[in-house]
């Protein structure tokens, strides 16, 4: 099992990280919240790592974080996902959002990240409802479990709806959207604030 590589960024993508470990070059999936953690290509980086090894092949999962990667592992414990989407639904939500969700048993936000469906979303919050808890997540995770507890949920939804129809990421509109909330803040000025940091 690989734990953790050290590295040279060569390359970063939204979902792909190609990392040099003394020239030899591993690409690992990320998801999107790795990825905006990251340094500049061609800085030193630690990824911890889990390795996937298949029929048809092997594949290599990188993660920023400790609690990431824990989360990871309890996704792929979940009946129909497996390390693939377990990726995709880190990218959909920040990760804070994610545990609490989990544990509001909220399927319905849950089911929105892309390719998941309702059915996936129902699994996850039955089977990992005792097994999550905000004690699992950094501080800065608590801190935004705590900021987040009260928003205009509505909002942030048609937000969403008009970033996907905008020619948004499905994933990157959520979270994204997420991040600009607050308790009273509108659906236009959410879309207005992405918008600003997606530079259109």
């Amino acid at each position: 099992m690989i734990a953790f590589l050290v590295g040279i960024i060569e390359h970063k993508y939204e979902n792909t990280l190609i990392l040099d470990v003394n020239g030899v070059g591993y690409e690992l999936a990320i998801s999107n919240n790795t990825y905006i953690t990251l340094p500049m290509e061609g800085e030193t980086v630690k990824v911890l790592t889990y390795l996937q090894v298949k029929e048809d092949g092997i594949a290599l999962y990188g993660f920023g974080t400790e609690e990431e990667k824990a989360m990871f592992l309890k996704l792929i414990t979940v009946t129909g996902i497996g390390p693939k989407m377990a990726i995709t639904i880190l990218s959909g939500m920040k990760l804070s959002d994610l545990v609490v969700t989990i544990l509001n048993e909220d399927a319905n936000s849950l089911s929105k990240i892309k390719g998941l469906g309702k059915k996936g979303a129902e699994r996850i919050c039955l089977e990992l409802k005792d097994k999550v808890s905000t004690t699992s997540l950094s501080l800065d995770d608590m801190a935004s479990v705590m900021a987040g507890e009260q928003y205009n949920e509505t909002a942030l939804n048609d937000a969403v709806e008009t970033l996907i129809n905008l020619g948004v990421n499905k994933n990157e509109a959520y979270r994204l959207a997420r991040s600009k909330v607050t308790p009273e803040i509108t659906a236009e000025e959410i879309i207005l604030k992405v918008l600003r940091e997606l530079g259109r």
